[in-house]
């Protein structure tokens, strides 16, 4: 609108500004928690990262040279390949246990909310509180494997499951599976309830058997669901530390360092925290690749206009 030539704001366009204004005032508390406990951390941490930065000292700056040693250091690469490697085979189990479960709980049966229920404890009990109890599930001369197996006929006799790699690695698959699959669950369960019943009616009718509803409708539907509890169990996976620290100290032979237990030592251990700090970063790297991954993984397959 004008009046003798000169332009007023509209009403309309005052009030979207009023309503901007207002929105940033609202969401003002959530970025001031965000910046305080994440992005002051993080800048704070990358600033480390080019320094050698002692627990007792002055830091030294020497630039990317942390970033450096990291690509040379065999220990840091040996602690990736088993973290990878781990998280390879937990997330896989994981899905193996948690999809089966979640059809199972999903469909109308007696006592199907008791199934939900007793799944999902496991969930609640704390990583390093479960951790314990493993450790001492497999204790020699007080746990329950031990004598479980050797009655069984598994064992010739008592043996410590946490002593060894393979046994000790096999024990820490089960409780982090354990620990993990009904969360998994959940999700899933999700995303089943989501799909229309209409449609696997109609698939149905059409004679689609069990497996083709499941290949060409339920999984195409499930597509996001998926994704996303693939990623939190993945980014879950590559953050493991209080099991490998309370189950076993890294051990046997320091074969079960992860990458954050070995960010762990390097900090607080041998007192590097500008080392520490670099392989932090590089993890958060990891972890955003992960995450841009995870938002291509949502998006595939969608249509564009």
């Amino acid at each position: 609108m004008t009046m003798s030539g000169i332009a007023f704001p509209s009403l309309h366009h005052r009030k979207r500004k009023r309503s901007g204004w207002r929105g940033l005032l609202y969401i003002a508390p959530a970025m001031a928690l965000v910046t305080v406990f994440f992005v002051l951390p993080v800048l704070f941490t990358v600033w480390m990262s080019l320094h050698k930065w002692p627990l007792l000292g002055k830091p030294a700056w020497i630039g990317f040279g942390n970033y450096v040693r990291m690509v040379s250091d065999a220990r840091f690469m040996a602690a990736l390949g088993f973290t990878a490697h781990y998280t390879i085979i937990v997330t896989i189990a994981i899905f193996a246990l948690a999809f089966p479960l979640a059809m199972f709980v999903e469909k109308p049966r007696p006592l199907v909310s008791a199934y939900r229920t007793i799944i999902f404890l496991p969930v609640v009990v704390g990583l390093a509180s479960a951790s314990l109890l493993w450790v001492w599930l497999a204790n020699v001369d007080s746990g329950l494997f031990a004598p479980l197996m050797q009655r069984l006929g598994l064992t010739n006799g008592r043996i410590n499951l946490l002593a060894d790699f393979d046994t000790a690695f096999l024990t820490i698959i089960v409780m982090v599976v354990w620990k993990i699959a009904g969360f998994t669950m959940i999700i899933l369960l999700t995303g089943l309830q989501a799909i229309p019943a209409e449609l696997t009616e109609a698939a149905r009718i059409d004679g689609a058997r069990r497996w083709q509803r499941f290949r060409y409708l339920t999984l195409p539907l499930m597509r996001r669901t998926m994704a996303l509890a693939l990623i939190l169990s993945v980014t879950g996976s590559i953050l493991a530390f209080d099991q490998f620290y309370i189950m076993t100290s890294g051990g046997p032979q320091n074969r079960m360092i992860s990458v954050v237990y070995y960010i762990f030592n390097q900090s607080f251990v041998s007192f590097n925290l500008g080392y520490g700090a670099a392989l932090s970063i590089a993890l958060l790297a990891i972890l955003v690749t992960i995450s841009i991954f995870q938002l291509w993984l949502l998006n595939v397959g969608d249509e564009r206009p």
